[in-house]
């Protein structure tokens, strides 16, 4: 038990009157009696506690001046282990968002590093100690993050100049946020998108333009949201069109068997100890950068637009390195 938490269950017998002895602190605490007397003299002297023995009592209580309002500890009070874990996870939000994050989190990270002084100095390695390797992140804009939160939380609606990769275009919309997702490194927003009267789903990166409205924003049935966003595989939401079908080899499923890609998906151990994943989708696309990352250890079953997908891709990218050729007494080589 470090030195916090001790005074602050020495605090808690105070504050009710209970006068406790210091034999009782010690049984209580369990801990030696001049560890005890280090932590009154603490809390007497470098908390400012109104700390008097009571004779008659035969303990320890809080003595008042008459009006004086009760002894509190000053500021947030957390135990070591909760104060390592608040500074790991700004450490950990810090990290998977460079910037993003970092100047509203930084008085947070200031404050709980003032409760250190009197705990062992282990947090205060975290940045060297604990590192998060995450997938490739996409920059994105501080100041659009900020705005976007905030209309989200606010409920207000945006207008948003999105550029769309995968067509090459620009164009300013009118949305009203519903959700903000943090998909494999990336942020994302789902909202109603009132030129298309329908829910989609925004990448924050690609917002090049963000302006939060007067108007409040449209509800959309949470429900209705939810269903929406985990109907098919991945971000990319929607009415699930179906179910794909997928067979991989003996070596890879040593991995497929503990991942998740969908909360729906089915996983079966075939004979040999292949597996087969059913995994619900909406669209291919993503589905598809998946199953190429696996290479020639998975095989799609279903459906034919994945496994035509699939087959051209891996078709382009064989053509980017040339015919194979095989030089004598050696593996093969790019010609």
């Amino acid at each position: 038990m470090s030195q916090i938490e001790r005074i602050y269950r020495i605090h808690r017998l105070l504050a009710e009157g209970r006068a406790p002895s210091l034999q009782r602190l010690m049984e209580k605490l369990e801990v030696s009696r001049a560890t005890i007397k280090r932590d009154l003299d603490y809390l007497r002297d470098r908390l400012q506690a109104p700390l008097a023995f009571d004779r008659l009592a035969g303990g320890y209580r809080y003595v008042y001046e008459p009006g004086q309002a009760p002894y509190e500890l000053p500021g947030l009070w957390f135990s070591a282990e909760e104060v390592h874990s608040l500074l790991l996870l700004q450490e950990l939000l810090a990290q998977l968002q460079s910037g993003v994050l970092q100047e509203p989190l930084k008085p947070l990270e200031q404050r709980l590093r003032k409760l250190l002084d009197t705990m062992p100095g282990a947090a205060r390695e975290l940045r060297q100690r604990v590192r998060l390797l995450s997938t490739p992140v996409r920059k994105v804009e501080p100041a659009h993050f900020r705005t976007v939160a905030r209309a989200t939380l606010e409920r207000r609606k945006l207008e948003i100049r999105y550029y769309a990769k995968a067509k090459a275009e620009r164009r300013l919309r009118e949305v009203s946020p519903q959700r903000l997702l943090y998909y494999r490194s990336n942020w994302y927003l789902h909202a109603w998108c009132h030129l298309r009267g329908d829910l989609r789903s925004f990448a924050v990166d690609s917002m090049e333009l963000v302006r939060i409205l007067d108007a409040p924003a449209d509800e959309v049935d949470a429900a209705a949201v939810e269903a929406h966003i985990g109907a098919g595989y991945g971000i990319f939401a929607g009415p699930r069109r179906g179910t794909a079908v997928l067979e991989f080899t003996p070596e890879a499923a040593r991995w497929v068997r503990g991942e998740m890609w969908h909360p729906d998906q089915t996983v079966t151990t075939l004979p040999g100890g292949a597996v087969r994943l059913e995994v619900p989708y909406t669209q291919v696309q993503e589905l598809q950068m998946d199953v190429l990352r696996y290479g020639s250890s998975v095989r799609v079953v279903a459906p034919t637009e994945l496994r035509h997908a699939v087959a051209q891709a891996l078709r382009r990218a064989a053509e980017q390195y040339g015919p194979l050729r095989r030089s004598p007494g050696r593996a093969l080589t790019a010609g």
